[in-house]
């Protein structure tokens, strides 16, 4: 075991032989473990859709293809959040995470076969390209 030396304010020394434990939810690689674990044994792919502005550290995002700025699909694959135009086109947003998913997602929904097959039904497959929603 090693000696671990603190140096406080006005030039106190202590000494202790063990570091503190961080809680549970205050540790970073167990948090990630528990974001990253299956669900229920199996795996699962969650979408969302956002008919408004994304609006991401300041910044409304638009789609780099058709320039869209609204109506997203959100697809959040275990703690990567990927971001889905109606063109049919997809990036990985870094900035957001499973918290920020759960956040904009409500309860409940339907489930599909395929991450495919929830594109084709929510009309993000490209067919409505350029197509608004009220």
């Amino acid at each position: 075991m090693r000696e671990l030396i603190l140096v406080l304010h006005d030039d106190a020394v202590r000494t202790r032989t063990n570091t503190p434990t961080p809680a549970p939810a205050d540790d970073p690689i167990l948090r990630l473990q528990q974001e990253t674990q299956l669900l229920d044994g199996e795996f699962r792919v969650q979408c969302t859709t956002h008919p408004g502005e994304l609006t991401i550290s300041g910044i409304i995002q638009m789609c780099p293809a058709c320039g869209a700025r609204r109506d997203w699909l959100l697809i959040c694959d275990r703690n990567q959040v990927t971001i889905r135009c109606r063109c049919a086109r997809q990036w990985v947003e870094r900035e957001l995470g499973h918290a920020d998913f759960e956040a904009m997602a409500g309860p409940g929904g339907e489930v599909y076969d395929s991450l495919q097959t929830a594109i084709q039904a929510a009309g993000y497959d490209g067919d409505f390209a350029g197509i608004y929603f009220a």
